[in-house]
């Protein structure tokens, strides 16, 4: 069984208990009923089949090669899902066992007596495309998916994808959008930054240098402490609480080199902070925070320079600034500033009714988020850090 909870609901998603390695298993309609269904020995089925991707090697073999692939696919990042939230991930594909992954759609199911069972694709990520090739494969899925969320009267299936989706399936949907923005770091470096911003950008990191602002990087304990600690301070000033300290940490331990703590000291202080994570041609800047009194010394506009000007050094392509809330305008306008280039995220949640409870809720429109950040914000710093480690799995 995949995906089940300790208490709370159950999403029975059903496979062989033999699962794993190259096996495949076609997931049974009838719920309740544990049974093993078979596949045809064709390289493409009709009917698509469920793998474990971080057990079936050929997952990592798709990732590599496919072109929509980023960082959010890769078996690292699964594990670092697996390991923190305990989200056991699947995917759909129409490859048969034991012939070549030729497509997927990695999900994880949610399952939470608070939130309610869904499907996400996936959690925590700013985008997950469905690795396809047309929209006859896309549509396949589509549609077992949605067999699934009749058959356990699942919430959704939410897919956050940076290609637009076109529902077919018989399913109700609603969307939600997000703004994306990369950097294209082909340009030489003195092109890079005329790019940027000439009164806000540029003056800022001119500010760091006159500050003389001290840029270290690295993944130990004591770079994760002082991230940590201004993550708290960021996310108390969001009303939000801060996530695990074990996200962060897992992370580590499962990209390894391609993750860099950066930081920005004055007189010793930590002013501000990063963490940026390499993948392919890719430096995806994901999470940052910083120290509310020290802002006008530009510390995040250093760390995200010398981000840029490391990435130059290694022959990286892209700077992925990550995703930014439609209503987030002042961000929006941060990532703006940078000479990237701004593109639409469409989150997509499909539901077998037209009940409104599975379908997206404007930023600040749910009352319930409203009176949780006003408690959130009365919250002692270990309390609040207490509250993230047992919510964050719950609303993934």
């Amino acid at each position: 069984m995949i995906g089940v909870p300790k208490g709370g609901c159950t999403i029975e998603l059903k496979s062989p208990a033999s699962l794993a390695g190259t096996q495949a298993g076609r997931l049974p309609s009838d719920v309740g009923k544990s049974r093993v269904m078979t596949v045809t020995d064709s390289a493409i089925t009709s009917v698509p089949n469920y793998i474990r991707p971080l057990q079936d090697t050929r997952w990592n073999d798709l990732v590599e090669k496919h072109p929509h692939a980023t960082i959010f696919h890769t078996a690292k990042w699964l594990e670092a899902l697996r390991r923190t939230y305990d989200y056991e991930p699947i995917a759909a594909t129409t490859s048969s066992a034991g012939s070549e992954l030729r497509n997927g759609l990695v999900l994880c199911s949610v399952n939470s007596w608070l939130t309610g069972c869904r499907l996400v694709s996936l959690p925590f990520s700013d985008h997950c495309d469905p690795l396809v090739d047309d929209e006859a494969e896309l549509q396949a899925l589509l549609s077992t998916l949605g067999e699934q969320l009749r058959e356990e009267k699942l919430r959704y299936l939410e897919i956050r994808s940076e290609r637009a989706l076109i529902p077919t399936v018989s399913l109700f949907h609603s969307t939600y959008q997000h703004c994306l923005h990369r950097i294209d770091l082909t340009p030489s470096l003195e092109i890079l930054f005329r790019n940027c911003h000439k009164s806000s950008t540029q003056r800022k990191i001119r500010r760091a240098e006159r500050e003389r602002l001290v840029y270290e990087e690295g993944r130990s304990k004591t770079h994760l402490d002082i991230f940590f600690r201004l993550l708290l301070l960021t996310r108390r000033r969001h009303q939000l609480p801060p996530q695990p300290k074990s996200w962060f940490k897992n992370l580590i331990e499962c990209f390894g080199e391609s993750v860099k703590i950066r930081v920005a000291l004055k007189d010793r202080q930590p002013v501000a902070s990063i963490l940026t994570m390499q993948y392919k041609d890719t430096l995806v800047y994901k999470y940052g925070c910083s120290d509310e009194q020290f802002n006008d010394l530009g510390g995040m506009h250093l760390l995200l320079w010398k981000s840029i000007e490391e990435a130059k050094q290694q022959g990286l392509c892209v700077m992925d600034l990550g995703r930014t809330t439609s209503e987030n305008t002042g961000l929006i306008t941060f990532k703006d500033r940078w000479g990237s280039t701004r593109s639409t995220l469409k989150y997509v949640r499909f539901a077998v009714s037209a009940d409104s409870s599975g379908h997206f809720v404007p930023a600040g429109a749910d009352w319930r988020e409203r009176a949780a950040k006003r408690i959130f914000s009365r919250l002692p710093d270990r309390v609040l850090c207490l509250v993230g480690n047992v919510i964050y799995k719950h609303i993934g």
